[in-house]
């Protein structure tokens, strides 16, 4: 369910200007600042704020996170945001 929500997802993303960065499944974690191991680690990518707020507000993104996200991901840490042009050798 969960490949199915990142397909689905992907081009409500372009819409946007958004796309993955990176998407990784994570075999062992060394050290965490939240408590409990995870096994997906990825990076979503939106030209500015105005458009991260457009997918995650979007009515058909809404539908698909209920539908599949949400029965197959308990947890979710947003570990850091930021703004600004993307770093050296970064696309």
């Amino acid at each position: 369910m969960y490949a199915a929500y990142r397909t689905e997802i992907r081009p409500l993303l372009a819409m946007v200007g958004g796309l993955f960065r990176w998407d990784t499944e994570v075999s062992g974690v060394l050290k965490s600042d939240v408590q409990g191991d995870f096994n997906r680690l990825f990076v979503i990518s939106f030209p500015d704020r105005t458009a991260r707020d457009r997918f995650f507000e979007n009515p058909q993104y809404l539908a698909v996170r209920i539908r599949l996200r949400l029965p197959t991901v308990e947890k979710i840490t947003v570990i850091a945001e930021y703004e600004g042009q993307p770093l050296k050798g970064v696309q």
